[in-house]
């Protein structure tokens, strides 16, 4: 699956990846996909509720280069 978009959130912490993902969705259209890049802890829980709250498609979770990557439809 190829992203329309990425936010590079390493280094951040909660709830600021969420954040950022929240930021650039607004200016995404529907459908489109955006791959979010984080290596907090704690967005294995945030960005799953982020999603199923505010409506976005959560695609898939995965580990690449010790952070985690998650693909959200919007």
């Amino acid at each position: 699956m190829t992203a329309d978009r990425q936010v590079d959130a390493r280094g951040l912490l909660c709830p600021l990846p969420v954040l950022r993902a929240r930021k650039r969705l607004i200016s995404m259209q529907e459908g489109e996909v955006l791959e979010l890049v984080t290596d907090d802890p704690a967005a294995v829980v945030d960005v799953p509720h982020f999603c199923a709250e505010q409506g976005h498609a959560l695609l898939g979770q995965k580990e690449r280069d010790g952070a985690l990557v998650f693909s959200i439809r919007k």
